[in-house]
């Protein structure tokens, strides 16, 4: 499967990964969306049309001065004002770590959505591995928190993340794995630094 191109002037390789992903024109919506930077790279680079979710009272008012269309909600008290099949893709952009119930996440995000979109730290990473065996939690850009301030609650490696979907009814379409700016083929679940899933409802 071809994915489009991105232009190389995209400043954030995660945005520009999802972003190959994302249909021109398309519906989409951003759980844990932040200050809107995703949605506004993504309404610049495909022209969608794009909503968040946020409960951060200082990135909901950041995504309004972006011009971003946000509602203020907590992700785990479900998407239940939105309507199923209303949106082309949702996106969960390195949240999936941190929010408490995973499987009705992933649930709702396949209710509304056609696709839905996945990014994660994989805990996996051979640096990580290292960290735990020399007797300390990791610590790295992917995962920048000390164990005591972390929000991380449910770290995965990619082979987690997959026999979750095996076991939840998500179909996965395409996977990459990158680390930095560089895409990762040989090994991924030990050289990756940062996972990007694509699925759907397994038929």
């Amino acid at each position: 499967m071809t994915s489009p191109t991105i232009p190389s002037t995209a400043i954030r390789p995660d945005f520009a990964a999802i972003a190959a992903w994302v249909k021109p024109g398309a519906k989409v919506l951003d759980l844990g969306c932040g200050d809107g930077s995703l949605l506004c790279f993504l309404r610049d680079m495909r022209n969608i049309r794009g909503y968040g979710v946020e409960i951060d009272d200082d990135n909901v008012l950041a995504c309004f001065n972006n011009g971003v269309n946000v509602i203020q909600s907590d992700l785990e008290s479900g998407l239940l004002s939105f309507e199923s099949r209303s949106f082309d893709y949702v996106v969960l952009s390195q949240t999936l770590q941190a929010v408490k119930h995973t499987e009705g996440i992933v649930k709702e995000m396949l209710r509304v959505s056609q696709e839905g979109i996945v990014s994660f730290p994989n805990f996996g990473y051979w640096k990580n591995r290292l960290q735990v065996m020399s007797g300390h939690m990791p610590v790295s850009e992917t995962l920048p928190y000390q164990w005591f301030d972390t929000p991380n609650i449910h770290n995965c490696t990619l082979g987690d993340f997959e026999e979750f979907c095996s076991q939840h009814g998500a179909h996965i379409l395409e996977r990459r794995v990158m680390s930095g700016d560089h895409q990762i083929t040989f090994l991924p679940n030990l050289l990756g630094t940062l996972a990007f899933y694509r699925f759907e409802q397994q038929k």
